[in-house]
């Protein structure tokens, strides 16, 4: 597989300088995910979700390739010419599968540099796929609208799931969906548990201080948006499928 070189790309954009703060907490992220087997080859990333049984983190990408294909299924019905923008992209494997959609023109942001010039590199032929390095709450997508916005394993790094929903409602056109995937919900008195846990986990690595980019969200968090479960982990019939997601897929609309 030819890749080309990191210098010569052209579907990635980069606002402004990066802060030493931001390096700083990249480079430890970098390594958490090492250490959590979520880094990949270039070749690897090319077949995502798709990934050797193997792997230690197949059973995870067997459950985000259901959630993928349900989301790609829902958007395709449009059978229109659509912008979509997935916020906290990553590596890309989410935003080239959207690409795939007829039509659809793709934006992935991210403010990490390192996974995310993988993804330009790696998904470089889709001529419809972009990228863009920094922070969505800089202000970096100036006046531009989407018709779909998605938040795949993301929203638990940011504080508020109010301030970055309100944010996509205002970059939203009309009509147009915010679809979060991936991502846990807790109960509000699970909130404190859930936080200790998270600060073991990360301890368990050697980064305690990670737990401070990490934030838990209820479904209380939802209430002020005309939002929509489309996926229920916790329903009957979806205990008995083959694969089964451990996270809700939830659909915001413009109220």
């Amino acid at each position: 597989m030819y890749l080309p070189d990191s210098s010569i790309l052209t579907n990635i954009q980069v606002q402004g300088h990066t802060r030493l703060r931001e390096i700083l907490f990249e480079k430890k992220y970098i390594q958490v995910r090492a250490l959590e087997s979520r880094l990949y080859t270039d070749e690897e990333l090319s077949q995502l979700p798709d990934i050797p049984s193997s792997h230690p983190r197949h059973a995870e990408w067997l459950q985000r390739k259901q959630s993928a294909r349900r989301l790609v299924r829902h958007i395709s019905r449009r059978k229109a010419d659509l912008d979509i923008l997935e916020i906290g992209c990553g590596n890309g494997w989410l935003t080239h599968q959207l690409a795939e959609i007829p039509g659809s023109t793709v934006l992935g942001v991210d403010i990490n540099f390192t996974e995310l010039q993988q993804a330009a590199r790696v998904f470089s032929n889709d001529p419809n796929l972009r990228f863009i390095h920094g922070d969505v709450r800089s202000g970096l997508l100036d006046e531009r609208t989407f018709d779909y916005i998605v938040i795949a394993a993301t929203l638990e790094h940011f504080p508020s799931a109010k301030k970055i929903l309100h944010l996509c409602l205002a970059h939203l056109n009309r009509g147009g969906e915010i679809h979060i995937l991936d991502t846990r919900f807790c109960k509000q008195e699970e909130v404190r548990v859930e936080e200790r846990r998270t600060l073991a986990y990360y301890t368990s690595f050697g980064y305690p201080e990670m737990a401070d980019y990490y934030f838990h969200h209820t479904f209380e968090d939802l209430r002020s948006f005309r939002s929509r479960l489309l996926y229920n982990p916790k329903a009957f019939y979806n205990r008995f499928l083959k694969v089964k997601s451990q996270h809700p897929w939830i659909r915001v609309v413009n109220n």
